[in-house]
């Protein structure tokens, strides 16, 4: 069985990518894949994260054991983990967190299940648009990162929740039954 995957960047609006790869295949594979279908190197840490309908991260399959699991939870490993051990529906949702730093992820649908076909290797079967950088520079991140906080204070700062010429001390007070305790 195959299945058809599209990938988008919330980075680079005119970018997706089609990938099909058989169920059998491991998240590695598909990893891999995805990295060639890019153009990135395949010498960074990187995650699959299940989500749901809203695109909250559930289950993690991690390319290393990093040790920082629970005895209680269960640790999924892309060399390990087949995609029909995880995945089994069309609108299955995943992202592909390529970059722990910052965070910045490619986010995956299952658009199509194709029983009656079988691949050996996972290929891309479409191309648009020209992906995100693997590597940012952290500086100018940062400096957008700040810049994106000041801007949203300054907004926040211009809302008028009381006006100053619409505001009462007295109605403030009023319905309010204040009782001397003493």
């Amino acid at each position: 069985m195959v299945y058809r995957f599209k990938l988008v960047s919330d980075e680079v609006n005119n970018f997706s990518r089609e990938i099909e790869i058989d169920s059998e295949n491991t998240f590695l594979q598909f990893r891999n894949a995805i990295l060639d279908s890019v153009d990135f190197t395949k010498d960074e840490l990187d995650s699959f994260f299940l989500c749901d309908d809203e695109w909250n991260k559930q289950e993690e399959i991690t390319l290393e054991d990093m040790g920082q699991s629970s005895s209680d939870t269960d640790l999924w490993l892309m060399e390990d983990t087949p995609l029909s051990e995880l995945i089994e529906e069309e609108g299955q949702r995943l992202i592909f967190e390529f970059d722990y730093l910052t965070q910045r992820c490619f986010f995956m649908e299952l658009k199509e299940i194709i029983p009656s076909r079988h691949l050996t290797d996972p290929m891309c079967t479409m191309k648009r648009g020209k992906g995100p950088k693997q590597f940012i520079d952290l500086d100018s991140f940062e400096k957008k990162v700040d810049a994106s906080a000041q801007k949203k204070v300054e907004e926040f700062e211009d809302i008028d929740i009381y006006p100053a010429d619409e505001f009462n001390d007295e109605e403030l007070s009023e319905g309010f039954d204040i009782m001397d305790l003493n």
